[in-house]
């Protein structure tokens, strides 16, 4: 195994870190765009593996995307073809494309990363099912075999795995003859600002999308038909990728700035925000940044983070190093993500000398001295980051897999190594 010493740190950090675009916008732009009624341009677009899967995704059915920084151009395809896509573990590609193949001519055939195989993925192939599209398998491996067309309809599906399951649905029904109405019914819809991420893209390509009031487990989207019009998309820096460098600042007692921090965002990384300024730290968002400032000591938190689960490895590193327990709440969907992430957060806390109990929903952190050790990352990028977090304040922690972070994030070391080397200015040193 190839194991990064993760850099400890012994004086506050103090840096500006300016983060790439984010990789939940750059996927539904290049989707959109893929699906319009004329060339997009997608600029401040992400490039790490999971946009690279997209984008090869996207291509490999006939749309044509050149350009190789973070500006592209991407031209529909006037007839979408048969294809052999890779997932890799890109929940987005393996969620948001199925629906794209089913307006294919042929067969298009999904696989991916064997850890992939155990990503839920029933909820959409089955609603896909059931607007009529003919599907082979369940899971990762499966082949979707499309005519060009779909007529959509209305499907009634328990989404309370993934909102990606509805995201994924909506961002296609346009070009459905019929539209698609989407009913959620069952448990608590997790990660609702990413939902509302896909509602905004959507009208913002001119399509009428209806959101009647209802409670959360029974929550209904109405997509009419029509075209999906051509938008020059400008994409956010990722807020997500930003929280372990703004994490850095909280540890050490340092300033960490970063720019561009996008005012209003529907983007569930700027809850950082708030979740640091309750465990002591003090957060400032001025002329288009965003500065945290540590505390002497961090504080214990009792948080629902059922609405940004992708926080929960940043926040459990966070309460790992803090004064008082801790209580992360309403994640428990966050078991079928790229790992189980609260198994795998208990474990390797725990595997450092950490006190953390998993719950049905959560997870329990209790302070308690860490010592060094090797941190595995299970092929997610998050958990990777997590452990770099920790490895600030507890010398000798050792992280499996650190290039797993190119799953969003593919120049994280640089990135993390350039915060620690910036002098007191914030300037590279």
């Amino acid at each position: 195994m190839n194991f990064w010493p993760a850099p400890h740190s012994d004086r506050p950090v103090a840096a500006t870190v300016t983060l790439p675009g984010s990789k939940s916008i750059t996927n539904r732009a290049l989707i959109l765009a893929a699906l319009a009624d004329r060339p997009s341009t997608v600029t401040g677009a992400l490039r790490s593996r999971d946009t690279e899967l997209m984008i090869a995704a996207l291509r490999a059915m006939g749309v044509e995307i050149s350009g190789d920084g973070e500006t592209l151009t991407v031209t529909p395809a006037q007839e979408l073809t048969s294809a052999s896509i890779d997932c890799g573990l890109a929940g987005t590609v393996m969620r948001f494309v199925p629906p794209i193949a089913a307006l294919a001519h042929g067969d298009v055939a999904f696989f991916g990363d064997e850890q992939a195989r155990s990503r839920p993925l029933s909820t959409v192939l089955d609603a896909l099912r059931a607007l009529g599209v003919d599907i082979d398998g369940g899971t990762l491996p499966f082949v979707v075999h499309g005519n060009g067309a779909l007529d959509g309809g209305e499907v009634v599906i328990d989404a309370s795995g993934s909102s990606q399951f509805v995201s994924g649905l909506l961002l296609s029904a346009a070009r459905f003859r019929r539209g698609v109405t989407v009913r959620h019914q069952g448990g608590r819809l997790p990660s609702q600002p990413h939902i509302d991420m896909t509602v905004r893209m959507l009208r913002e390509a001119d399509v009428v999308v209806h959101t009647p009031a209802g409670p959360q487990s029974e929550q209904t989207w109405v997509v009419e038909p029509g075209p999906i019009h051509g938008v020059d998309w400008m994409v956010e820096p990722d807020l997500s990728n930003a929280t372990p460098f703004l994490a850095a600042a909280a540890v050490t007692g340092g300033v960490v700035t970063v720019p561009h921090w996008p005012s209003p965002t529907d983007q569930p990384g700027d809850v950082i925000r708030e979740i640091l300024v309750r465990m002591g730290a003090e957060a400032r968002r001025a002329h288009g940044k965003l500065t945290v400032t540590g505390p002497k000591r961090l504080h214990g938190i009792d948080i629902d983070l059922h609405d940004v689960g992708e926080l929960t490895p940043t926040v459990a590193a966070l309460a790992a190093l803090a004064d008082s327990p801790s209580r992360l709440r309403g994640i428990a969907h966050l078991r079928g993500h790229e790992t189980d992430r609260l198994a795998a957060l208990a474990t390797e806390i725990n595997r450092l000398g950490g006190k953390v109990t998993e719950l049905d929903d959560g997870l329990a952190i209790d302070p308690a001295p860490l010592q060094g050790g090797r941190w595995h990352s299970y092929a997610d990028h998050r958990m990777a980051t997590a452990g770099a977090i920790i490895g600030l304040a507890v010398p000798g922690v050792e992280i499996e897999d650190i290039g797993t972070t190119a799953k969003t994030l593919p120049n994280f070391v640089e990135l993390w190594e350039a915060m620690l080397a910036a002098d007191s200015t914030g300037a590279a040193s």
